[in-house]
This record gives structure tokens, sequence and C-alpha cells, in this order.
């Protein structure tokens, strides 16, 4: 796996979670614009739109996901495990459409089931 998954995925997830705290956004608008803007980014310098887009806008679900129940550590762990999921379990679903949904949900589930089963829990921000 290379490091520019889990760090593209990070940013779209952090990036995601502070905007929709924001009080003209809410989490879809966030994950919408910041996709928009993540794509204009990618294509403008080449560097590969098509996918580092796609892991973008997977990041986005996990901060739209979580922002009222989650703190930065088990945003950081659920980013982290998606990006691994994305690496191997894309290949093997057909197409990118329920695939991203899939992995954002396997990964905050995941981690709300380690948090559940007693991890420790970071801290929510307000």
């Amino acid at each position: 796996m290379s490091l520019e998954y889990p760090l593209i995925t990070l940013l779209g997830a952090f990036l995601t979670f502070f905007l929709a705290k924001h009080n003209r956004f809410d989490a879809i608008r966030a994950s919408a614009s910041l996709s928009i803007i993540a794509y204009l980014i990618f294509s403008a310098f080449n560097f590969n739109p098509a996918l580092y887009s796609i892991i973008f806008f997977g990041g986005t679900f996990i901060g739209m996901s979580a922002p009222h129940r989650f703190g930065i550590y088990t945003i950081t762990s659920s980013a982290i495990i998606f990006s691994i999921l994305f690496e191997y379990l894309i290949p093997r679903l057909d197409g990118y459409g329920g695939a991203l949904g899939i992995s954002a949900f396997l990964s905050v589930c995941i981690c709300h089931i380690c948090i559940t089963l007693g991890a420790p829990r970071s801290k929510k921000t307000q």
C-alpha cells in the first residue's frame, strides 16, 4: 500500500469533519464541496485525478458519518482502516459506487465496535 492513500483519506476525513461544524455547512455540503475542490486541484496538478479524487471522496464519507460521535483519534483510525480496505476490497467489488460506501461504513463500524468493547475513546470535539 502506498503512503498517498492514507494521507489523502485523512485529509478528506478531517477537512469534512471540521467543515461540517461550520455554521453554513452540514456534513453533506462539506463532503460535496470538498470533493469538487479536491478533484479540481488533482486535475490542475495532474495527480491522477480519477483515482485520488475517489480516495478523497471516500475519506469524506468518514468525516461526514461521525462528526458528533467520534473524536480525532477515532477518525484517524477509521481513515487508516478505510485506506487499507480501499486497497484490498475495491478491486474485488464491481465498480466504485457501493465499494466506497461499504469501505467507509466498515471502517467506522470497526472503530465503533472497538469502542463498545472497551477500546480507549478519543475525546469528542465540541
